[in-house]
């Protein structure tokens, strides 16, 4: 197998470590932000919510979500504004084109850088939340693993709305309608189970959903139930949207 991807992506790799001290702030700054605010601000008043028939803190509960919710802003925020420099603005893959590399493994770079930061960025935060004593099972650690795929998944959401984009500007659709709405029906700040049936229903099948679904039992020291249904949901997203970026993307470059 060739790894011609690899160079590309060891090119953003040491583009990025010159800039890694404030690209971790403004990474974990919001999350960071979100969990105090709402976990110890609303999570005094609130204490603790029933989930599955059993009483969990907030501040957990809360916790859980937001490592979701950052790996999926981390992975989309590269894959759009970052990806969209590199390809549109700034023509750099069309430098990296001229050596022996394709477009399909310039975009397998992207889609796995954007995963990276999104694994980097989630890490970050889970040490945090270490440090201040939110998180004490073990089996936290597996979250790692799940946090992958959900950085592949998102970023090759992303990828296909790169390829579209004809400015920066035409992101603001993607946030405002899909992403954002998917962040609060997610079960990310509160549990769906008081959500109306169609609207649940809905919920159920985000890709956002499937991954809390994964990683909240993790927080509490339980292991997921129907872990394979939800990686399985994670995987066909990732599948689904990676070959319709690649389409879009070398459509675009034949334009």
């Amino acid at each position: 197998m060739r790894l011609r991807f690899w160079p590309v992506f060891l090119r953003n790799f040491l583009v990025w470590r010159k800039l890694i001290i404030p690209s971790l702030i403004a990474n974990i700054a919001e999350p960071l932000m979100w969990l105090v605010a709402f976990g110890y601000g609303l999570g005094a008043l609130v204490g603790e919510v029933s989930l599955d028939g059993q009483q969990v803190p907030y501040i957990i509960f809360l916790a859980s979500g937001s490592v979701c919710m950052s790996a999926m802003n981390a992975a989309t925020f590269e894959a759009l504004y970052s990806a969209f420099s590199r390809m549109h603005v700034q023509k750099t893959w069309d430098g990296i084109m001229n050596a022996p590399v394709r477009l399909d493994d310039v975009l397998l770079a992207e889609m796995l850088w954007a995963a990276f930061k999104a694994l980097f960025t989630a890490s970050a935060i889970l040490c945090v939340m270490l440090a201040l004593g939110i998180v004490q099972s073990w089996k936290v650690l597996l979250a790692w693993p799940i946090l992958v795929v959900v950085g592949i998944t998102f970023s090759c959401l992303a990828l296909i709305f790169n390829a579209l984009a004809k400015g920066y500007d035409f992101f603001t659709y993607y946030f405002t309608l899909f992403l954002t709405p998917m962040m609060f029906l997610s079960g990310v700040f509160f549990p769906l189970d008081n959500l109306p049936d169609a609207v649940r229903w809905l919920a159920m099948a985000l890709p956002l959903t499937q991954a809390v679904a994964l990683v909240r039992p993790l927080f509490m020291d339980q292991w997921p139930s129907h872990a394979l249904l939800h990686l399985g949901v994670l995987a066909a997203y990732a599948s689904v949207a990676w070959v319709i970026a690649l389409h879009l993307t070398r459509k675009r470059f034949k334009q």
